[in-house]
């Protein structure tokens, strides 16, 4: 059949879907734009997942874009284009935030591992300081032994002896006293809380919870006194040794309850409750002291 045999009105139908389907066919390159802006988004996971639903928005402006009339596609463009840098800034600021968190983890992990090494290192070097006395005390029990038969010879070891004591109690001394601030440190670093301040003496260091650790004449402790709880407890996890608690207040049920509380509280926080022993001590607490908290040499 040709052409000339064919209706006027099929042959015009037919004309008009010529024109029109390069038309249709022809992608918008505005939208194509912004599409090619998402895709560098949606490739790349660490910045796709910080703008989910920014994302899904830039893509429905841009769908509307497409099938805006010609007198709403100004405000479409607009729309489209603002919903696609609104994306792109979250996805930057959500890799920032992901990034910045990955830095502060690691920086953490490496103080951390750098305080445990340092107090390996003071744990190494008081055991080399041990030996060192028990060799040193060792030898000046032979030379006192082989100069028992002279009174002055005698002398002469008792007094070499008390000078290499004196001097070598005062390196453990400085020793601990390291090894005890490093483990402060690494206590404080882990819990992320202050210990309360401590001294040492005859029977070990001692800390001292001020008279805040407790609310007045109440046996609970208060935020403070959790928080010195909580990073003596780290403390405590360094080593296995005895922990005396004392807490003091005018009325003995209280002084013991608030004894029991903080051996509680270390116990709930991982130290062995066997280790801990608790007392209440009958006399006013002050703001300076309302517990002690004693860990034996």
């Amino acid at each position: 059949m040709t052409a000339a045999r064919w209706p006027r009105p099929l042959c015009a139908c037919l004309l008009l879907l010529a024109l029109a389907a390069p038309a249709t066919a022809a992608e918008d390159p505005d939208a194509a734009r912004l599409r090619a802006r998402l895709s560098v988004l949606q490739a790349d996971p660490d910045l796709a997942r910080g703008a989910g639903v920014e994302l899904l928005q830039a893509q429905q402006a841009i769908a509307s874009l497409e099938a805006a009339r010609r007198s709403e596609r100004p405000d479409s463009l607009y729309l489209a284009q603002r919903r696609v840098e609104i994306a792109e800034a979250m996805a930057r600021a959500g890799a920032a935030r992901a990034e910045l968190s990955r830095l502060e983890l690691q920086r953490s992990e490496l103080l951390l591992e750098a305080s445990r090494r340092e107090t390996e290192k003071a744990r190494r070097e008081a055991e080399r300081l041990r030996v060192q006395a028990q060799i040193r005390a060792e030898e000046v029990e032979r030379l006192r032994l082989a100069a028992e038969a002279e009174a002055i010879a005698r002398g002469e070891a008792e007094e070499a002896l008390g000078k290499a004591a004196g001097r070598q109690t005062a390196q453990l001394s400085a020793a601990r006293r390291k090894e005890a601030e490093l483990a402060r440190q690494e206590a404080e670093l882990v819990s992320g809380k202050k210990l309360p301040a401590s001294t040492f003496g005859s029977q070990g260091e001692t800390f001292v919870l001020p008279g805040a650790a407790y609310a007045s004449g109440k046996s609970a402790l208060s935020g403070s006194g959790k928080d010195a709880a909580a990073a003596l407890a780290a403390y405590l996890q360094i080593g296995k040794r005895t922990v005396r608690i004392r807490a003091w207040d005018a009325d003995p049920k209280v002084a013991q309850a608030r004894a029991a509380a903080l051996r509680e509280a270390l116990a709930a926080a991982g130290v062995d409750k066997a280790r801990i022993k608790a007392e209440g001590v009958r006399d006013p607490a002050t703001s300076r002291r309302s517990a002690e908290v004693t860990i034996a040499p």
